[in-house]
């Protein structure tokens, strides 16, 4: 009978091929942490603090940006500490934690922009009817199923990876803990979980994007036949922030999850770029583009700044 130790914890092993960078990657990836952070937090407050931005479309706007606050938050302080010098090693329930919040955050994201793309269909191609439409109760309704439905993905996925035995290496080659870098090290064959994982991990962004393109594709045909230019105008600067939002979403997923042969380097600084600077981005291409948004952040911005002098 052969003698399996089970792993009790792992070690992460970073970005690869960046011996020798840890201090520049520390600053780089700080900056863009706090960023996203001081961003999507400005945009809350903005939206929050202005009763004119109590809409479906922002409420779904605020929902987006506190994911935006966490998403990052899943993977970037683990690295941050390791990269300042400190200790790689994660347990086993914080790597089980890392996965889940990861997939959890980033498939209710999935959905969030979904939901956010029929908003704007029923906006622009039914506005008598939008507040009837995209009721309190309804707004309510569809925030919450984000939530549901990337909990119940998130949960498939990480039993799917986590019921595998781990008894044999401990190094994770990356710089966290996720599906591909942990099948890998299983103690079993895994091609099989890998094929569910590959469907499951695939056919839920692209369902959504298929939504997605069939709201969009509604929205231009309404677009088309509006005959005030400035009506044109308005509703595609509003469709357009969120088709670049979603955009810089979807590439990384596909590059990442959807490529039939991994490569480590370029799936990092894909996923990196998914982790940090797509959150970072978010609230400038929906606020650079939106003047009440814009009018918001100003207002929110004196007060933060002049207030406090004043008293």
């Amino acid at each position: 009978m052969t003698n399996l130790s089970v792993v009790t914890e792992f070690i992460l092993l970073g970005i690869p091929h960046t011996e020798g960078l840890e201090t520049m990657l520390f600053v780089l990836f700080l900056s863009f942490y706090i960023f996203t952070l001081l961003g999507n937090l400005l945009i809350l407050l903005a939206i929050v603090s202005s009763t004119r931005l109590h809409t479906p479309m922002y409420f779904f706007l605020c929902k987006l940006s506190i994911f935006d606050i966490f998403f990052p938050s899943v993977s970037s302080p683990k690295m941050l500490f390791y990269l300042s010098g400190n200790s790689r090693t994660i347990s086993y329930g914080g790597c089980v934690s890392q996965l889940f919040f990861y997939h959890f955050l980033g498939c209710t994201e999935c959905f969030l922009y979904t939901v956010m793309a029929y908003d704007r269909f029923v906006a622009i191609c039914y506005p008598l009817r939008y507040t009837i439409i995209m009721s309190y109760r309804v707004c309510t309704i569809l925030a919450m199923g984000t939530s549901v439905f990337g909990c119940i993905q998130a949960t498939f996925l990480t039993t799917l990876t986590f019921q595998l035995p781990y008894c044999g290496p401990n190094e994770v080659d990356y710089y966290f803990c996720d599906i591909p870098v942990m099948m890998k090290l299983a103690c079993a064959d895994t091609s099989a979980l890998e094929m569910v994982g590959f469907i499951s991990v695939g056919l839920m962004p692209l369902s959504c994007f298929l939504l997605i393109l069939t709201s969009y594709s509604r929205i231009v045909c309404s677009i088309l036949q509006i005959r005030s230019a400035e009506g044109r105008r308005r509703a595609f600067s509003t469709c357009s922030a969120h088709l670049t939002a979603i955009l810089l979403f979807y590439m990384p997923v596909v590059l990442i999850y959807l490529r039939p042969t991994p490569s480590p380097l370029l799936d990092a600084t894909v996923q990196i770029l998914n982790n940090l600077v797509t959150p970072m981005l978010n609230p400038l291409i929906y606020s650079l583009r939106n003047k009440e948004v814009k009018s918001s952040l100003r207002k929110v911005l004196y007060q933060l700044v002049f207030l406090p002098e004043q008293l």
